[in-house]
């Protein structure tokens, strides 16, 4: 799943700032707002629907690949702006109230990257998945990690930022 030869940086694409204000000023040039407003209805829908099928439905109304099996907790938010880049793979589990991002708004530019979280993984309560980032075959993610590097198949990580647990831990 993870390529550790290609750090995430490298994998995101950079979108120079039009003008002299920050990115987000100028994001209606980078998404139109009919599209990020129909977006943003259906995540809401992924977020509050009861069921996993009426959430995996709303989820791929926008774009987000969602493999067979899998459980997208209750609040949980992929990106509203790019949602097309998200990639949950078969039987992985989104956590409660966890975010997945695929940009970043900056002052000089904005960055978009895939989110891959592979087969059967895992991600807990309340953690934030960054642009770029891919999560492993089985990896999981603790609750309230903010997770910035790729995961490696099979791997626990936690903290701020996400680090690889020891057996100890």
């Amino acid at each position: 799943m993870t390529d550790d030869s290609t750090p995430r940086h490298d994998r995101i694409d950079h979108h120079p700032t039009p003008g002299p204000l920050n990115s987000l000023q100028y994001w209606t040039d980078a998404k139109p707002v009919w599209r990020v407003m129909l977006n943003y209805l259906f995540v809401l829908v992924a977020r509050i629907a009861p069921s996993l099928r009426v959430r995996s439905w709303a989820l791929r109304r926008i774009g987000v690949t969602v493999g067979t099996g899998v459980s997208w907790g209750l609040e949980a938010t992929p990106d509203v702006f790019w949602p097309e880049l998200v990639t949950v793979e078969d039987h992985a589990i989104i956590g409660y109230d966890s975010v997945i991002l695929c940009h970043e708004f900056l002052q000089d530019e904005y960055r978009t990257g895939e989110v891959v979280v592979g087969e059967r993984a895992m991600i807990g309560a309340k953690a934030t998945i960054l642009p770029g980032v891919r999560i492993g075959a089985g990896a999981q993610v603790a609750a309230n990690s903010l997770v910035t590097r790729d995961v490696p198949a099979g791997e626990t990580v936690a903290g701020v930022p996400a680090r690889p647990m020891s057996e100890s831990e």
